[in-house]
C-alpha cells in the first residue's frame, strides 16, 4: 500500500476551470485519514501552493517550484530550499530586460516581477542588485507573448552553466504547437526537480520510494515518475 502520493496542481488536482472538486476533496482527506501523505509538488510558489493544498485538504508537506522547495507550513519549517546565487539572477534579469519579456523571481511567500502581469506578482521596485542581497530565489520564470523574443532569452539562458529549463510553454517544445496567448519557461538549478525534491522528503519521512506514486500530466512532472513506484 502507498504511504504518500505526490500530486500536481494544473490540470491534475484541478479541473480545466482551475477547481478543485468536493469529489477530489473528499478522497484527499480519506487518504490523510488513513494517514496517507498527500503531497501537492507544483512548479508554482510557495504561498501559492500552500493556499491549493490547504484548500485540497491534503498534507501539510509541500513541494514547490518545481521541486526548489520542500516545506512543510503546518510547523512553518523549511525542509529544503535550493536558492540561485545573487548573481546568475543579475544574469537572468538582463536577459530578460535585453528582450523585453516579464521576469519572475519565486521568492518563499512571494512573486516578484519587473512588471506584474495579475494580481498574484509583487512589483520589484527596487534595482535587481538591492533586492538579491536581501532576497532569496528558488526559481525564475521568463513570461511573454513574442514567441521569438522568449526563444533567443530562453538560447542565452542554456547558455549559462549550472541552469537547467525546468518546465516551459508546449510552443516552446513542440514548434507543430499552436502559439499558446503566454508563453513561458522557468529556470532553476541544475539539480532542481520534483523528482529529486521526492527522494529528499521520502528521506526526511523515512518512506521508501517503492511506497510512493505520483500523479502529473506535464514536462515538470516526468521526474516525479523516474523515482516513484511504477
Amino acid at each position: 500500500m502507498y504511504k504518500i502520493i505526490f500530486v500536481d496542481i494544473d490540470g491534475t488536482l484541478r479541473n480545466s476551470k482551475k477547481e478543485t472538486t468536493e469529489r477530489t476533496k473528499r478522497a484527499i482527506k480519506a487518504l490523510v485519514e488513513k494517514g496517507i501523505h498527500v503531497v501537492i509538488s507544483s512548479g508554482r510558489y510557495r504561498k501559492y501552493t500552500e493556499n491549493v493544498s490547504t484548500e485540497a485538504l491534503a498534507s501539510s508537506y509541500i513541494i514547490s517550484s518545481n521541486g526548489g522547495e520542500i516545506f512543510d507550513y503546518k510547523n512553518k519549517e523549511i525542509i529544503y530550499e535550493n536558492n540561485l546565487d545573487p548573481q546568475t539572477i543579475i544574469y537572468l534579469y538582463n536577459i530578460a530586460k535585453k528582450y523585453e519579456v516579464q521576469f519572475v523571481m519565486n521568492s518563499r511567500d512571494n512573486r516578484v516581477a519587473n512588471y506584474p502581469s495579475n494580481n498574484e506578482d509583487i512589483m520589484l521596485e527596487q534595482p535587481i542588485e538591492e533586492f538579491v542581497r536581501n532576497n532569496t530565489s528558488v526559481q525564475c520564470v521568463f513570461v511573454g507573448k513574442d514567441l521569438e523574443k522568449i526563444k533567443k532569452a530562453k538560447c542565452e539562458v542554456e547558455k549559462k552553466n549550472g541552469l537547467k529549463i525546468i518546465n516551459l510553454s508546449k510552443a516552446l517544445l513542440q514548434e507543430n504547437i499552436q502559439t499558446e496567448t503566454s508563453l513561458f519557461f522557468d529556470v532553476a538549478l541544475e539539480n532542481t526537480s520534483k523528482g529529486n525534491a521526492i527522494k529528499r522528503l521520502c528521506k526526511y519521512l523515512k518512506i521508501d520510494l517503492k511506497d510512493s506514486v505520483a500523479i502529473g500530466d506535464s514536462y515538470n512532472d516526468l521526474s516525479m515518475f523516474k523515482v516513484v513506484r511504477t
